[in-house]
């Protein structure tokens, strides 16, 4: 039975045209982000079979591939909720997001100089990978990580909140070899509200992870 399942999009494929088009979302979720909810489920049943023959040659092997699969599959899931086709410009006071705003200025000097810091973060990945905001919990504030593959160059204990996807297969059909076009275009298309939402629960339910039980 699986454990992981594929989330159906919150919206129809051409949503976020022009931004991204519907042969784009369309592949993306139903292949790519299919595959890597298919992936996890795999690997645990591979793991349930280690744990009950006693095998574990393969361990390194099965962990690792955990670690991808199940990422992608997170990320893929807050991605496509943090994309509307209202969205776009910056998180504003006035329009419920004050604390998300404020936030951005506190660990950012500006929305200006944290949307540089994303899109270069997000740009300039090595290969595959991912721009991250993230809520950190020991801070308490919010920081940019710039994820390889799935789940590389993570500061654990970090959530994210929002999340542009690097990998080839997100851009190439419409963009090319032109990713920094892509994420440049990405932010509009951001869906501030569900990035609030996800910063609020991350402050609600994060503790602190130095102190002792």
């Amino acid at each position: 039975m699986a454990i992981y399942t594929l989330p159906e999009l919150p919206y129809d494929y051409a949503a976020l045209e022009p931004v991204i088009n519907p042969q784009i979302i369309e592949l993306h979720h139903d292949k790519h982000h299919a595959a890597y909810v298919k992936g996890a489920n795999d690997t645990l049943e591979q793991l349930e079979e280690a744990r009950d023959k006693e095998s574990w040659g393969a361990i390194n092997g099965l962990e690792k591939n955990l670690a991808f699969h199940l990422s992608g599959h997170i990320l893929h899931s807050i991605y496509w909720h943090n994309m509307t086709g209202d969205g776009g410009g910056e998180p504003l006071e006035k329009d419920g997001v004050g604390e998300l705003a404020d936030a951005i200025a506190e660990s950012f000097g500006s929305f200006d100089k944290f949307k540089t810091q994303l899109t270069k973060a997000s740009a300039t990945t090595q290969g595959s990978g991912w721009g991250v905001l993230a809520y950190e919990p020991v801070s308490g504030r919010l920081i940019v990580e710039q994820i390889y593959d799935h789940q590389g160059n993570v500061g654990q204990g970090s959530v994210p909140i929002l999340v542009f996807d690097a990998w080839e297969h997100a851009f190439y059909l419409q963009y090319k070899n032109q990713k920094v076009d892509f994420i440049e275009a990405m932010w509009k298309v951001v869906n501030w509200q569900d990035v609030a939402k996800r910063y609020a629960a991350a402050r609600k339910s994060s503790y602190n992870l130095l102190s002792a039980p």
